[in-house]
């Protein structure tokens, strides 16, 4: 048997300590991996749950412009809801986002008040739908336009401004009749300025 000096005692009492060492940086290193995995995995189920509400459920809208002035205003924030019109068609006098034929994919905000089969016509600042005045307490600047009785296509809607004297919206040759499948949502409540807070009619 061959007897251990004091250099042999530490050199082989010394291994152990680094092989404890090596485990130790490998498993910090698994978990520091793991950690990043875990973010990563987080932040994509986030991505495509916040996809999924903007597609299907709601989406907060800016409001751009005066065209719907005085039920919305420019820069006002609208929570527009989606799931309304996933099974169900908008109804007459819903204020909508839609995009317009041709255009760029921009939300416009805009009051439907023709339905499919509808006659529409404008006379001396008052609406008729069907050949009935509609009253409407939310204009407050009212057309300076004459339209002709239009009859409303299939699968499309007519929509206009509440500030009918500076709208641009189906009246326009330019715009037309919207269809059905280019109205995105349904506008519900204004969310911001916080003292201007209020549902949508």
């Amino acid at each position: 048997m061959t007897d251990l000096g004091p250099n042999d005692m530490q050199t082989h009492s010394a291994q152990p300590q680094t092989t404890d060492a090596a485990k130790k940086k490998e498993k910090k290193k698994k978990t520091l991996g793991r950690e990043i995995l875990e973010w990563v995995l987080t932040i994509a189920v986030a991505i495509a749950l916040a996809l999924v509400i903007r597609t299907f459920v709601f989406e907060p809208v800016r409001v751009d412009g005066s065209s719907m002035i005085n039920t919305l205003h420019h820069n006002e924030f609208m929570v527009v809801t989606k799931y309304d019109y996933l099974f169900d068609d908008p109804e007459r006098f819903d204020v909508v986002v839609c995009y317009y034929p041709g255009g760029d994919h921009t939300y416009r905000v805009k009051r439907v008040v023709g339905i499919p089969g509808d006659t529409v016509a404008m006379r001396n600042g008052v609406l008729y739908v069907n050949g009935e005045a509609v009253e409407e307490s939310y204009i407050d600047y009212p057309a300076n336009y004459e339209m002709a009785e239009t009859v409303v296509e299939e699968g499309h809607y007519f929509v206009l401004g509440d500030n009918r004297a500076s709208s641009k919206d189906s009246h326009v040759s330019t715009v037309g009749q919207i269809p059905r499948e280019d109205i995105k949502g349904h506008v519900r409540l204004v969310i911001y300025p916080f003292n201007a807070i209020r549902t949508i009619q």
